[in-house]
């Protein structure tokens, strides 16, 4: 047991530093302080080092700016490449992996060793990498990187270990699979076409083998030359010169024909036995003019041409409208006998690939389904319905639907909550799916022993919030909704919002839940704050509205001489200001000068609402003298005092939800009265003046990198103290994204860079431990706030609900409650608000607060167990109120009363015992960034603190005592809207979006990283080939010598010799050995994996003996037929035959 000694009382804390001695960031512990009458506190602290570690678990979404597709018919599994160089394989629900190729290089073409569990990626850097998918996390095996030309295309016959690659040259390599070296086989585009031919036929853009004989290789050059290669030869068996460039091309399963799809909208097919020119040239969309031509139509990018035993053979293509036809969205056209269906969709089409019964191409192929490839949508149409329905998708792909604009994580859930939003949510969704099972269905997944209720909500740009399942690594989405049916729509060019928010008026900007009683609270961009209550059943409601008019007037800012005058709070009546009520727009104000209106208008009517949240209380903040109110910085809400508080810029209100009134509204200022830590220099009123409503409100949905605008910051601490005032004004001159207004001063939020740069510049060159006063313009705004049961002053013996509110200044104030016990009091008296003298110190914007017993375990806040007020009253159980309640002094009984407070800004973390404010512990995070998240979480049946950091570490730090427990340098902020979705949860979790529309996941736990293996699905389960059909004596004798084909006598180094070193250069992989080492250390172990390659074994000499058979059944049937033959015409003349 570990003993700290520390100071009780007699210390005080009121200077940015205090007297205590800070670490650096890399020191052992944080700071004890010192003190001639010390006090033992007796706390065990369980975590250490190696509880930590640092680990993706699962990404979430749809693939960001998706380029390839690939499926494995027999495995049954999907891959999806992206411009960033990642790849996402996708199973059976619970199945979905993410690789990542280091290089970042662009995924051009994706090829699946059908059942074989490998992959072989072409990347834009022109290199090819073989991944092992016999792992829970896939690995590269092999790398081959070409240096003299550019890989355009690649192909992989069924059941073969020769790679055919096409270059941007037109020429045609050979890679041996298994080794990843390249053949001396090469296929010269000068020998591919005729001599006499004067221009270069192109780049490769298509390779396959004739179904008809494996021997005869199919190339496309992009010029609209197509060359049948014989490999056996080595010479062109036919060229065909076209005039319009190919895209694409596909194979009639017998090999007789082929169709080409070409860049002026046509559709040509080809017989082999005359290639002179097609016998059919068709364009699907192109109608002819009145003076008898066709109009030109867009080139058809893909096509496939697929048959049926049954029907008619499926032409299925994207592209080809007709350029006229503008604003047209992207379609995907089926050709199925005579009819024609167009599938428009809401994206452009980035790939398809039709799903076939047989992974033969020499066979019937028997379509099924269509999988669908689009810029931000992933869809699967299903082709043995007539009316071509799609599949329901049971990947979480729409959580970019509305842009992100939020997050928050919750993990250990009380167990009801996610049935019951389940069942709600499930009555709102979409009809008219195919009812056939999802085609995606490969790989194993089972529900792991270390789960528990996990729910994500995110709030999106529309206003919409979204609440999921996260349990078991997986995402389902549980329940969706929608804060703007609480306003009024507003009329487009005028109105309130016209003026403020061109784009997203009900854009998310945070969110706060309470899993117990189920309350939940929205912040808009628009300045407003609206508070749900959950019931089962459908209500007539009529919403509340509050106005509360929060901005910070030209007196605001004190002079030394009034400081001394001004009391800690006015008398008691006048914290309770009337909501106010909306003026119309030039009331009161010369020149039409917008004041004391609300940004959006509330319905108030009474609507009828459906089972699940509905909307109790909306809470906007007023426009005041021609200024936008400030966006809401901060929103805290506890559902045992029925107290709702948030703040911005200008200061803090407190609402008392349940009476509908507002309790508190005042300036940051105010709040200190004689206790204000500074001493703030004087200005003149209104001094430069400037508009800022254009700076105030912007649309949340374009702070990602393919939009225009991003979110504004300014609520952050972007200003900071300083000695001195030259050098500040000095910094905001250098800075070409501030701006100054009417006592503020704004980031615009043009240059994340630039944003982080000047900020980190104020924090270094402007804190000092001896500030005597700071600048005028500054705004102190509100950061953070937490309701909890505390001790307002130094000489309180019990705890009282209190309310923590920290500043962008550093400083931290306690506001002291009084709120009435009884349910009949507490809906009429009522909440007093004391005046408090406490003020604390940190360096840096104040980020998070977090309260433990003297046993070191974290307090939890005191909440209302959740009732349905909708319910039908039950005479025998009243409904009352039951309170849940976490008393500090109610385990302590060895320690005494008191319990500890952690405080976490941008720069430090400090440990203050309770009532005493003493500070037992500082530690100084960082020196050269900031902290831009903090959470005190529990992990490993403790508590820690842990942050998230500007410059990408992320750090975990033991309580009470601070000693830095981990720190990994994982992700460099690159984007803002890291920063703006990062959060922490309990069980060593974390999120964030690491793209517009995907969710990553990760684990700081190593417990949870060693049954990461056993948590995530299997992509590779052994499955037996599907045997080939018996084409029959006549058909394989007549059909070409196909089975006789041997690759390795053609592209091996005995025939074909070592290609030019110069060429390509093989890259050996990692992912052998940690394939090996990951499967030794999981469930399936050395043993599973020799049990499985025996069982494969086994199959392929039970292939062998079938084919065996099925030659000596062949051969007898042909000897029958021949003496049969033999014995009718011994006896015939040769006149008769």
């Amino acid at each position: 047991m570990k003993k700290f000694r520390k100071v009780l009382d007699g210390l005080t804390t009121s200077s940015p530093g205090g007297t205590i001695g800070s670490p650096s960031c890399g020191s052992a512990a944080g700071t004890p302080t010192t003190a001639p009458t010390p006090k033992e506190i007796d706390v065990q602290e369980t975590l250490v080092s190696e509880n930590f570690q640092l680990c993706k678990t699962v990404r979430h979404g749809f693939p960001y700016q998706p380029t390839a597709l690939a499926f494995d018919p027999v495995q049954k599994i999907l891959a999806v490449g992206s411009r960033t160089g990642g790849v996402r394989i996708l199973g059976r629900p619970g199945v979905d992996c993410y690789c990542q190729h280091e290089s970042g290089a662009a995924v051009l073409q994706l090829q699946f060793l059908i059942n074989e569990g490998a992959l072989v990626t072409a990347c834009a850097d022109d290199t090819l990498h073989l991944w092992n998918l016999r792992q829970r996390r896939p690995a590269i095996l092999h790398s081959l990187k070409f240096n003299r030309e550019r890989v355009t295309f690649c192909h992989l016959p069924f059941q073969s270990k020769w790679l055919y690659v096409g270059t941007e040259r037109g020429n045609t390599h050979m890679v041996n699979i298994e080794s990843f070296i390249l053949s001396g086989y090469v296929i010269m585009w000068n020998k591919a076409i005729e001599l006499s031919t004067k221009t270069h036929p192109g780049p490769v853009v298509h390779l396959s083998d004739s179904p008809k004989d494996e021997g005869k290789l199919l190339i496309g050059f992009e010029s609209g030359t197509v060359v049948q290669w014989d490999l056996r030869c080595k010479k062109a068996d036919f060229r065909i010169y076209y005039d319009e460039a190919i895209h694409s091309v596909s194979w009639h399963h017998e090999g007789k024909q082929f169709m080409c799809s070409h860049s002026d909208g046509s559709l040509t097919m080809w017989n082999l036995r005359n290639t002179t020119k097609p016998f059919q040239v068709t364009f699907p969309h192109g109608k002819i003019q009145r003076d008898g031509r066709k109009e030109s139509c867009k080139p058809i990018l893909k096509v496939e041409y697929k048959t049926s035993r049954s029907s008619e053979p499926f032409i299925v293509f994207s592209g080809g409208l007709s350029y006229d036809k503008a604003g047209r969205r992207p379609t995907l056209t089926i050709m199925h006998g005579k009819a024609i269906t167009v599938l428009e969709m809401d994206y452009p089409i980035v790939e398809f690939m039709v799903l076939c019964e047989t992974p033969y191409n020499n066979e019937v192929q028997e379509p099924s389904a269509v999988v669908v490839l689009l810029e931000k949508d992933l869809i699967v149409v299903d082709l043995t319905q007539s009316n071509f329905p799609v599949f329901e998708n049971p990947y979480p792909m729409d959580i970019h639907e509305s842009p992100v604009t939020c997050t928050a994580y919750f993990a250990d859930c009380p167990p009801d909550i996610i049935p019951i939003l389940y069942s709600i949510g499930a009555k709102h969704k979409k009809t008219g799916y195919s009812q056939k099972e999802w085609p995606i269905s490969g790989g194993t997944w089972t529900l792991g022993s270390h789960t528990y209720p996990e729910i994500i909500i995110t709030g999106h740009a529309d206003g919409s919030i979204k609440f999921w399942d996260a349990s078991a690594i997986t995402l389902q989405m549980l329940y969706k909704l929608k804060t703007s049916k609480v306003f009024e729509k507003p009329k487009p060019g005028e109105g309130r919002a016209a003026d403020l928010v061109e784009e997203d008026p009900f854009a998310v900007q945070m969110v706060s839940w309470c899993p117990q009683s189920r309350i939940f609270c929205v912040v808009g961009i628009s300045a407003h704050v609206i508070l749900y209550r959950f019931s089962k059943y459908d209500a007539n409601t009529q919403i509340v509205c509050l106005d509360v008019r929060l901005q910070c007037e030209s007196d605001d800012v004190i002079t030394p001489s009034e400081n001394e005058n001004n009391p800690c709070f006015p008398e008691p009546g006048s914290h309770s200001p009337q909501p106010q009520h909306p003026a119309s727009p030039s009331s009161g104000t010369p020149e039409g000068i917008k004041d004391s209106i609300p940004c959006l208008k509330v319905k108030d009517r009474v609507v009828r609402v459906p089972p699940g949240y509905q909307a109790e209380l909306v809470i906007q903040l007023l426009w005041v003298d021609g200024e936008p109110p400030q966006q809401i910085t901060t929103l805290d809400i506890n559902s045992a005092y029925g107290l709702l508080a948030f703040g911005n810029c200008n200061g803090l209100a407190i609402v008392d939800y349940l009476q509908k009134t507002i309790l508190l509204c005042m300036s940051t200022l105010d709040l200190y009265g004689a206790a204000d830590p500074y001493q703030r220099l004087t200005r003149s009123p209104r001094r430069n003046r400037q508009s800022t409503s254009e700076v105030c409100m912007r649309g949340l949905s374009n702070f990602y990198s393919d939009s225009k605008k991003r979110i504004r910051t300014s609520y952050q601490s972007l200003t900071e103290l300083s000695d001195n005032q030259q050098s500040i004004d000095m910094e905001r001159s250098k800075s070409p994204t501030s701006v100054k207004g009417p006592g503020r001063k704004l980031s615009l939020p043009t240059d994340l860079k630039t944003d982080l740069e000047s900020r980190e510049n104020s924090f270094s060159r402007s804190r000092s431990s001896s500030v005597s006063s700071i600048d005028r313009d500054t705004k102190e705004a509100i950061t953070t706030l937490q309701f909890g049961e505390s001790y307002g002053r130094k000489s309180d013996a019990l705890p009282t609900p209190c309310l923590w509110v920290g500043t962008s200044l550093g400083v931290v104030v306690l506001i002291p409650m009084s709120i009435p016990t009884d349910q009949e009091e507490r809906m009429e008296e009522p909440v007093t608000i004391g005046p408090s003298g406490m003020v604390l110190m940190l360096k840096g914007s104040v980020l998070r607060f977090g309260f433990l017993d003297c046993m070191g375990a974290v307090i939890q806040s005191p909440y209302e167990t959740w009732r349905d007020l909708n319910a039908p009253e039950d005479p025998d159980r009243p409904r009352r109120r039951k309170l849940v309640h976490f008393s500090p002094s109610s385990s302590q009984d060895a320690c005494g009363d008191g319990h500890l407070a952690v405080v976490c800004s941008e720069r430090q973390a400090k440990v203050f015992l309770m009532p005493s404010q003493s500070c037992l512990f500082v530690h100084n995070i960082t020196e050269s960034s900031f902290v831009l998240r903090a959470d005190v979480v529990s992990v490993c049946n403790s508590v820690c603190l842990a942050c998230f950091c500007a410059n990408g570490h992320i750090m975990t730090l033991s309580l009470p005592s601070l000693r830095p427990l981990m720190d990994v340098n994982y992700l460099p902020l690159t984007d803002m809207r890291i920063a703006r979705t990062f959060c922490f949860t309990n069980g060593g979790q974390a999120l964030y979006l690491s793209s517009p529309t995907e969710i990553q996941r990760i684990t700081y736990s190593q417990e949870m990283c060693d049954n990461l293996q056993e948590m995530l699905g299997e992509l590779f389960t052994p499955i037996e080939t599907p045997e080939a059909q018996n084409r029959g004596f006549l058909k394989g004798f007549f059909g070409g010598n196909a089975n006789t084909f041997d690759r390795e006598e053609l592209f091996g180094e005995a025939a074909a010799g070592k290609a030019s070193r110069s060429l390509a250069q093989h890259i050996p992989g990692q992912g052998g050995m940690e394939g090996m080492k990951v499967a030794a250390g999981g469930a399936v172990g050395d043993l599973a994996r020799a049990r499985i390659a025996l069982d494969e074994r086994g199959q392929r000499l039970g292939e062998l003996e079938e084919r065996t058979a099925l030659m000596m059944t062949s051969a007898e049937t042909f000897s029958k037929h021949a003496h049969e033959l033999m014995l009718k015409c011994k006896d015939k003349k040769w006149y008769q035959f």
